[in-house]
């Protein structure tokens, strides 16, 4: 039987990470594993502010040379030996960023994205490789890269299933093969590769969708995810003083929890397994024996209302410039406008003379979009809003939410609420 695990950067920020997950594949032993991780710790963020100061042609190299340090220490932590061919497989590694970091940037910010943030995976997973060996879990590195197939949208890659499938199938279980109770297969999250043998990323936090992929392609029993919480909890702890646990969810919630924006499974990791039927864990790697969350085709809604909260949200209101109204031929053109700028749409509301929608903040993004919109609407927007999305809501739940805040927008549904919300 394989299993799939995938662990994310909290799990592996800190060499005493990297032992505790050790520690969780020993107690696992009785199966195949393919292990998916992320970048360690805050990796990524570092590596992303290291392709902006690239791009933008700023000095790069404290930054860099802090993302190389971060490892080293990690490595020295571990490694008793440091004449230990790892030492030098990672420097070798980040002289991939070394030769990007020489040339002049490429004209596609998203393209060097991917080439420059990919790395904190390609490293974390050599590092957990090596020491998995270096303590007797006999373990084999893969490059995701060989097995998850994506077109060129850089950033956000699509999958190419057809190509991907056929990949894992014909590589991952004969590696698996001699790997039974063992340290297992050990790749990559969040990262793909083109048929140009580029480098894509699959979405920020995307490591769980990599694991899904996986798990479906294998028609696997279950996968675990390894978080930082016992599960998945009706709220965010970092927003709300009081969160409980929930045990078991369908399918159906998470799908509708996660598009909403909870963070605690990537949004296009239920799809692929629902699909196939396969149990979703979403476990805690602090008390690997606790139960966490169940997430499988069990039909039981959520037993207690569940919140999402996003900030740093931008109301944005559309009019017609003359007294028409606004009808298909004008949600057309707008849904267009917000595709050709790869802004996500959070939650919406129209009427006959105005569309409204919210989204992320993300200056370069909504400004270019913002400025289109003006060539044939009147535009309003408000920045600096609260979103909260309330799943099996009732009035309390409301109330509980909106103290102190007035709400500009409010969209309901059987079962769900969202509302727009700033400060008063």
């Amino acid at each position: 039987m394989i299993q799939v695990f995938k662990f994310g950067g909290a799990s592996v920020k800190d060499a005493n990470g990297v032992r505790n997950l050790c520690k969780i594949i020993s107690l696992n032993l009785d199966s195949y594993l393919l292990v998916v991780i992320s970048a360690m710790g805050k990796t990524t963020n570092a590596l992303e502010q290291l392709t902006d100061a690239y791009v933008e042609q700023k000095d790069s190299i404290a930054i860099f040379e802090g993302i190389k340090s971060f490892h080293e220490q990690i490595l020295i932590d571990l490694f008793d030996d440091k004449n230990h061919p790892i030492f030098d497989e990672i420097a070798n590694t980040f002289i991939e960023i070394d030769w990007i970091l020489e040339e002049e940037p490429h004209p596609d910010y998203d393209f060097n994205y991917d080439q420059i943030v990919s790395v904190g995976e390609l490293i974390s997973t050599k590092i957990v490789s090596a020491y998995l060996n270096h303590i007797g879990l006999k373990s084999t590195w893969l490059d995701a890269r060989s097995c998850i197939h994506t077109d060129n949208t850089y950033r956000e890659g699509k999958v190419d299933w057809e190509k991907t499938l056929q990949a894992i199938v014909t590589q991952v279980p004969n590696l698996l093969l001699p790997l039974q109770g063992t340290g297992g297969l050990i790749t990559q999250g969040f990262i793909g590769g083109t048929s140009e043998n580029f480098t894509t990323t699959l979405g920020r936090e995307g490591s769980d969708y990599t694991a899904a992929i996986f798990a479906s392609c294998l028609d696997c029993a279950s996968l675990t995810i390894w978080k930082d919480v016992p599960g998945v909890l009706n709220a965010d702890p970092k927003w709300f003083e009081v969160t409980e646990k929930i045990d078991q969810l369908s399918y159906q919630d998470a799908i509708e929890l996660t598009y909403y924006g909870a963070t605690v499974i990537h949004p296009k990791t239920i799809k692929p397994l629902q699909n196939k039927n396969i149990t979703l864990f979403v476990k805690s790697f602090l008390n690997p024996e606790d139960t966490g969350t169940e997430i499988s085709n069990k039909e039981n809604h959520l037993p207690i209302p569940s919140f999402i909260f996003k900030v740093d949200q931008v109301l944005i209101s559309i009019f017609p410039k003359d007294f028409s109204f606004i009808v298909e031929e004008n949600l057309s053109q707008i849904f267009k406008l917000f595709h050709d700028h790869r802004v996500k749409i959070n939650t919406m509301q129209n009427s006959a003379i105005s569309f409204s929608v919210c989204v992320d903040q993300n200056e370069k993004k909504v400004q270019k979009l913002i400025t289109n919109l003006k060539e044939q609407y009147k535009v309003k927007y408000n920045d600096n809003m609260e979103m909260v999305t309330i799943r099996w809501y009732d009035q309390e739940t409301i109330n509980r939410v909106t103290v102190d805040k007035k709400v500009l927008l409010e969209v309901k549904s059987r079962h769900t609420c969202q509302m727009v919300m700033k400060g008063q």
